[in-house]
């Protein structure tokens, strides 16, 4: 594996550290199985890679694609609370919905830019030779990139995840993990359950669009496949770092889903670049498969571990 190889996982660890941060809110906070991910990875990517093409500032352009992904995450959250559809239905509807709005999406770019005369939906759209965030820091020969965009990455997971620590610090924040804990006991509180769920929901989105943004603009290119498998990436991360890093406080197992991310992609790095491997035939169309095998690990290994030591606890 060469060291611009892993620099890349790094990176891509690091965007996937953001995804796995929504995940970790939806499902662990407001313990919400929200499939949605799988359609607000892309639908931020879109939305990034669309102002990005007609030439709007890419800090405004990442904006947009995470307020996108926190009305993606509302809508999910609405059709759960106000019309009382089931959560998991909820979010398919949603990522179905959002699979036709993406494909709209990416193909307003060459309609505005009077590249075509029809508006019609398009599986991608190029942003090769674009302004990105890391355009103004990346040197003209590309020398830097493998350096550069890992760390600017790594100052958007820092500062999220600070400001996560922040805000489930907060009444709005505490009153969040109450209603995911016990809900009814949340409301006999007086705590606005529905609007609490919204608001975690667009949140949990927000994050996972953004990593969508900033995934686009690495790429070089928007695409409507992107979001396949988010959210077992996602859930795989949490249940990696978990796991390895057990912890109790809140700031701690953020941190922990944050390294889980890493990590899984480091894992997935070296899968995909071992020379034994590839020898019997491993390669990047078995992905998915690499996933499940790591998650089965993460989920069984620990189980067991803990109950050899407790049998030899006992033996002795």
């Amino acid at each position: 594996m060469s060291f611009e190889f892993l620099l890349g996982s790094i990176g891509i660890g690091l965007i996937y550290a953001l995804v796995s941060l929504g995940v970790f809110i939806s499902f662990r906070l407001l313990d919400f199985p929200d499939l949605t991910a799988d359609a607000s990875f892309p639908l931020g990517g879109a939305v990034c890679g669309l102002c990005i093409y007609v030439g709007i500032d890419p800090w405004i352009a990442t904006l947009f694609g995470m307020l996108a992904g926190c009305l993606a995450g509302a809508m999910t959250g609405i059709l759960y609370v106000k019309l009382n559809i089931l959560q998991l239905l909820s979010s398919i509807i949603v990522m179905i919905g959002l699979y036709s709005i993406n494909l709209r999406i990416l193909g307003i770019g060459p309609y505005v830019m009077d590249e075509t005369t029809r508006l019609a939906g398009s599986p991608n759209l190029s942003l090769l030779d674009a302004k990105t965030i890391f355009s103004p820091f990346i040197a003209e020969d590309y020398s830097n990139q493998y350096f550069v965009q890992p760390l600017m990455i790594l100052g958007f997971v820092l500062v999220f995840w600070m400001l996560l620590n922040l805000f489930l610090s907060t009444q709005k924040g505490l009153a969040l993990r109450a209603t995911g804990t016990n809900p009814r006991m949340a409301k006999s509180q007086g705590i606005p359950t529905d609007s609490i769920t919204i608001l975690g929901m667009a949140i949990s989105n927000g994050l996972i669009a953004l990593g969508g943004s900033l995934f686009v603009q690495t790429q070089g290119s928007a695409d409507i496949t992107i979001g396949v498998g988010t959210i077992v990436i996602g859930l795989a991360s949490i249940i990696i770092g978990e796991s390895l890093f057990p912890a109790k406080r809140i700031w701690a197992v953020m941190l922990a889903v944050i390294f889980g991310s890493i990590l899984y992609r480091l894992f997935i790095a070296f899968a995909l670049s071992n020379e034994f491997l590839q020898e019997i035939g491993v390669g990047t169309e078995d992905l998915n498969l690499i996933t499940a095998i790591l998650v089965v690990l993460a989920l069984v290994v620990p189980k067991q571990l803990k109950k050899h030591a407790k049998i030899r606890g006992k033996s002795a």
